[in-house]
Formats: structure tokens, C-alpha cells, sequence
């Protein structure tokens, strides 16, 4: 199972909410120094996700994500705000991310979720963001009737090959993943899954990786010390 480190960016700062609450944010610096160090520890991926995008859908932090793609070698992933076709563009064409996060638009949108597969293929990914197993959209403030499960089924059945999949009320609480929820998307499509919100331990990274899931995203857990990279790829393997 692979790990991709997360680096979360607000007003060009690397910064990790509770639950995705905006007024909850805790400082960890420089984003470009934070993606160096991950990489230095032995990244195979970041998963950047630009909340002031996803928030406004304005791009105000393109430069310092260009910034970030450019000061390493590893690939990005990036979610938070992509909307339209010139948002997909600009983040693939112009600031060379390697794969593009379609959220909320995957929901909203079914025509461009089509064009943009046709156009990038795997570089496109969707991001279900999921309370009490119903997708939310808008930088997760919009709760909709979408069952998650059944939405990773239409998005394998559209194109889609990766699917990010949040339980919100897990993310940044360090209390463990959502196991059931994560294994019962894995069985009901058998996508490349990647898991994110709630790893606390190293034992929950062992739990993902028994539901299947072919990734898992790491934050709070990594910021805060409770352990390495290093050790988090141990216990990935």
C-alpha cells in the first residue's frame, strides 16, 4: 500500500484542520520545506489539497503549489477547488501537478468529469468526501443523499480508475479511519482506493491496508510526531 503525505495549504501556508472546520487550523509552515522533507524521508507521492480554493474557488495559491511541483522530484496530487476545464487545465497543463483531485464537480458536473477523462485519462482522480456515509461537497460544507459506496460504483463505471475517499468527521481528530466504510467501497468496486482521515497509529495504517485500499493518506499524525515516514512505510508493506 503506498502513502502519500499531505500538505494542506491556506493563505500559502501548511496548515491541518480538525474535521475540515475553517477556524480550526493549526500552523505547521513553509509548504515547499514541508514537501522537500517528506520527499527527503522517502515519499513516493504528496497529496496537496489547496482549502482557500476549495473554499472560494479561486486559485490563490497557484504560484506557491507551481512552486512546491517544482522543488521536487516526487509527484503531486492535488485536490480544492476544480471546477471547470480551465481549472483542470491550469493545474495539469501550467503548474505540472500529476494527478488532478475532482471533487465536488465529479457530483455537480457529469459532462465535465466526461471531458476530462477523455482528456487525461489516469491523471484524473475523484475525491468522495463522506459524513456518515453520504458524499459532501463544497469544501465539505454541503451534506447531499449520495451514498459513497454507490457513487465510487458510477465513477468506476464512468472511467474513473482512483477514487479518494474522507470520512469528514474522521479527518485530523487522530481516532482511526473509518475501516468499515473504506472496505465497503474497496469490495462494492474494486478501484484503486486511497483512504484519508483519522490515521492515528501505525496499527491504523495496518488496519487500511487490510481493507484493501491501495493507498492512504497521512497528515496529522505525521505533523505531530507520532511517528516517522519511515515507520509509517514499514507498516504499509
Amino acid at each position: 500500500m503506498k502513502l502519500y503525505p499531505a500538505i494542506d495549504i491556506k493563505g500559502g501556508r501548511c496548515v491541518r484542520l480538525s474535521q475540515g472546520m475553517w477556524d480550526k487550523a493549526t500552523d505547521y509552515g513553509d509548504p515547499l520545506e514541508m514537501a522537500q522533507r517528506w520527499e527527503a524521508d522517502g515519499a513516493y507521492y504528496l497529496h496537496v489539497i489547496d482549502l482557500d480554493a476549495a473554499f472560494s474557488g479561486n486559485f490563490t495559491n497557484k504560484n506557491v503549489i507551481a512552486d512546491l511541483v517544482q522543488s521536487v522530484k516526487v509527484p503531486v496530487q492535488m485536490g480544492g477547488g476544480v471546477r471547470t476545464k480551465e481549472d483542470i487545465k491550469i493545474r495539469l497543463d501550467e503548474v505540472g501537478i500529476s494527478r488532478v483531485i475532482l471533487g465536488t464537480v465529479a457530483v455537480d458536473d457529469p459532462d465535465l468529469l466526461e471531458w476530462a477523462l477523455s482528456r487525461y485519462g489516469d491523471r484524473i482522480v475523484v475525491g468522495i468526501d463522506a459524513k456518515n456515509g453520504k458524499v459532501a461537497i463544497k469544501g465539505w460544507v454541503d451534506a447531499t443523499d449520495v451514498d459513497a459506496a454507490d457513487f465510487a460504483v458510477k465513477m468506476r463505471d464512468k472511467g474513473v480508475s482512483t477514487v479518494i475517499y474522507t470520512d469528514i468527521t474522521k479527518d485530523g481528530m487522530m481516532q482511526g479511519p473509518n475501516l468499515e466504510q473504506t472496505e465497503r467501497i474497496v469490495k462494492s468496486t474494486w478501484m484503486n482506493l486511497i483512504a484519508s482521515g483519522g490515521v492515528s497509529t501505525l496499527e491504523d495504517i495496518r488496519n487500511v491496508k487490510g481493507t484493501g485500499a491501495s493507498g492512504c493518506v497521512i497528515g496529522t499524525a505525521l505533523y505531530d510526531g507520532a511517528f516517522t515516514l519511515k515507520e509509517a512505510e514499514l507498516a504499509a508493506k
